[in-house]
């Protein structure tokens, strides 16, 4: 049975063109190496999985901006579809060996953030996306831009800023989680049911069988 515990929420983001050049990943991607207090066994092969990245990212709109939070911890990634699993993944890697080296921090939990104007002269502050875990606010430790204009801090109608969030504390995904930004949060929990679906399904086409 799995160890994934259901809750309820909503979900996310495609990440836009521009940015999935930053991420983009050749046919043959290494396949990162996850320790047992990290999701190992949650994992299932590569190439299985059918999620879109929409369906398992993280909602939060305030009137002017909407934010889509993406979790890059590999379980997760393993059930999305091959060309998002490639992609992310490898994102996920080049970013997490640069915080390690940066920080110290061995087992960096890391977030996609994709932020979109919904009004002319939107506005954001990059250090008030927060996630709440454990009933606490966890801030990031570093911010990794992925795209030129992060650090203006503004977005336009039809844009998108984004960047890499690294937290120092081990966010678990197995527990409810929310991102909250401007008193405004999403929640992971829905996503979690999907991903516990998915995860029986995933298993299946590898023939490992549910359980």
């Amino acid at each position: 049975m799995s160890r994934l515990r259901s809750a309820a929420a909503v979900a996310g983001v495609t990440l836009a063109a521009g940015l999935a050049g930053c991420a983009a990943a050749g046919p043959a991607v290494a396949t990162p190496r996850v320790g047992p207090e990290r999701g190992a066994d949650l994992l299932v092969p590569p190439g299985h999985g059918s999620l879109l990245q929409d369906e398992i990212t993280i909602t939060v709109r305030t009137d002017e901006l909407l934010l889509k939070i993406t979790p890059l911890d590999e379980w997760v990634l393993r059930l999305t579809a091959p060309d998002t699993w490639s992609r992310l993944s490898t994102l996920a890697s080049s970013h997490r060996a640069e915080v390690v080296r940066r920080t110290g921090v061995a087992s960096p939990s890391l977030f996609l953030v994709s932020i979109f104007g919904r009004t002319a002269g939107a506005t954001y502050a990059p250090e008030d996306v927060q996630v709440v875990h454990r009933g606490r606010r966890v801030r990031p430790l570093l911010i990794r831009p992925l795209s030129s204009g992060w650090d203006e801090g503004r977005v336009a109608p039809g844009e998108t800023q984004a960047a890499v969030y690294a937290f120092a504390e081990e966010i678990d995904l197995e527990q409810t989680v929310a991102v909250e930004y401007a008193a405004v949060s999403g929640s992971w929990d829905q996503i979690l049911q999907r991903l516990e679906a998915e995860r029986g399904r995933a298993r299946g086409r590898a023939g490992l069988g549910i359980r």
